[in-house]
């Protein structure tokens, strides 16, 4: 049980999107309606669309993010006792925010690292450091 990270391409099946985004040089995470807690934008990928579009989706809806580059980065999985669900972890650097279209989301913020309060703290034990990493080696160009 788990949540383990995987080269781009090397699992199949993608059920659902994470985009780890950055505006202002900070990272991007929002906080459900529903919830006191946050998370990176992100979803499932609804029939008949791809992990990219589901990523351009999410991360509009969920932020209004306007104008952004995006980048598929690595497979997901995560494992509970009834199975593995396997999703794509996506960055995307945020050129323009707009109007947060009215969705689940109550806010929209900007934080130098993780904040204290997250909705998935196994999760992001393991999706954190490696966006991070991520972001240090490859993405660190879209820094504004």
């Amino acid at each position: 049980m788990g949540t383990f990270v995987y080269g781009l391409g090397e699992l199949s099946d993608y059920e659902y999107v994470v985009v780890a985004a950055r505006y202002n040089n900070r990272w991007i995470f929002v906080r459900h309606m529903a919830r006191e807690s946050y998370e990176f934008p992100g979803g499932h990928i609804e029939p008949g669309e791809m992990a990219n579009e589901a990523a351009r989706r999410e991360l509009y809806e969920e932020t209004g993010a306007e104008e952004f580059e995006l980048t598929a980065i690595f497979d997901i999985a995560v494992r509970t006792k009834d199975g593995q669900a396997n999703g794509q972890m996506f960055f995307a650097d945020i050129k323009r925010m707009g109007r947060k279209p009215e969705s689940e989301i109550a806010e929209v913020r900007e934080f130098d690292g993780a904040p204290e309060t997250l909705t998935y703290p196994d999760d992001y034990v393991t999706l954190y450091p490696a966006a991070v990493r991520w972001f240090e080696r490859v993405g660190s160009q879209h820094r504004r």
